[in-house]
């Protein structure tokens, strides 16, 4: 087989180059669902202190619902933000 392809060295040569186009083929025909777009999930709590400054919603609303979601397996981010009337963590 070895000498056989010595050989015929320009044989050799078109069944590499089409082994290689069919790998190019394949990969480019390949469903793009075996790749799908990985995005963490993401969870928004809103609790609303009608009449409250920014800091009393910061320091009875936010801070406590931080303190208690922060505790959950797996979460990396978290933000929050308190206004006049209402939190968002």
């Amino acid at each position: 087989m070895v000498r056989f392809f010595i050989s015929r060295p320009i044989f050799a040569s078109a069944i590499a180059i089409i082994m290689v186009l069919a790998g190019a083929i394949a990969y480019f025909l390949l469903p793009v669902s075996q790749f799908p777009d990985i995005t963490p999930p993401q969870v928004v709590v809103s609790a609303h202190y009608p009449g409250a400054s920014a800091q009393v919603v910061a320091d009875t609303v936010t801070t406590p619902l931080e303190q208690q979601i922060n505790g959950v397996q797996g979460m990396t981010y978290i933000s929050s933000t308190s206004s006049n009337d209402g939190s968002s963590t």
